[in-house]
């Protein structure tokens, strides 16, 4: 399960190739690809840049005319099904900072 607290994170494994505004995700080792539409690619652009995936979400809420709940549930959606194929993965927001002196 997606945490929105939680930093997306990109296998080595995984290939993406951006289509216009379309991109096309691959896992070498497993050889699963899936396919995003413009919002989906947008989506994977944010999330995997952002500092958190709810960071991310408030950046699409921006960006986009939808409701909240309905992007949190998509995204949320997405997310888990890219997850359950090995094409993304979470670690906490705070992994990789440094501590505060």
């Amino acid at each position: 399960m997606i945490s929105f607290a939680d930093r997306a994170t990109v296998p080595s494994c995984v290939l993406i190739r951006f289509l216009d505004q379309e991109s096309v995700l691959l896992n070498l080792e497993t050889e699963r690809y899936f396919g995003l539409d413009a919002v989906g690619t947008r989506i994977w652009q944010l999330v995997t840049a952002a500092p958190t995936i709810g960071a991310a979400f408030f950046q699409l809420i921006e960006e986009f005319d939808v409701e909240p709940e309905t992007l949190r549930s998509n995204m949320s959606e997405l997310l888990n099904h890219l997850a359950e194929n090995g094409l993304i993965g979470t670690q906490p927001a705070d992994v990789g900072t440094a501590a505060q002196v």
